[in-house]
């Protein structure tokens, strides 16, 4: 099955652990089983300052580095308690049961798709804790 994706003037893709920039508009057209993840998607170790920050970063280089995947795979082993430990309610429980089962299956690609949302969640839960703090 072909994967078709559309990149905007500048955006950058993650192929294969190779960097793509987009030169003007371009469509790509992906015909075998690749790893890609677009920019936006891509997360710097500087970015990764928060407990489910980090366990997205650590899944993200799981995915795109297997050959490190052992480092990788005890990192995300080490987060996972840390992000289970902040008060994210039903939603973060859910999100942390799909996170594990996806991640224990090495299905990394979607295990970042619980990532965000645990992501979400923590953001929340933090703006509520400032609020009821101020």
């Amino acid at each position: 099955m072909t994967l078709r994706i559309s990149l905007r003037d500048g955006e950058k893709v993650v192929i294969n652990g190779a960097v793509i920039r987009a030169s003007g508009r371009t469509d790509l057209a992906i015909e075998s089983k690749v790893t890609i993840l677009r920019g936006r998607e891509i997360m710097t170790p500087a970015d990764a300052t928060s407990p489910a920050r980090a366990l997205y970063f650590h899944t993200m280089m799981a995915y795109l580095d297997p050959d490190g995947i052992a480092g990788h795979h005890s990192a995300i082993l080490a987060t996972i308690p840390r992000v289970a430990s902040l008060a994210l309610g039903e939603d973060g429980r859910q999100a942390i049961a799909k996170f594990a089962t996806r991640a224990a299956s090495a299905d990394y690609y979607r295990a970042l798709g619980e990532c965000r949302v645990l992501m979400r969640i923590e953001e929340e839960a933090t703006a509520t804790l400032a609020e009821q703090a101020a």
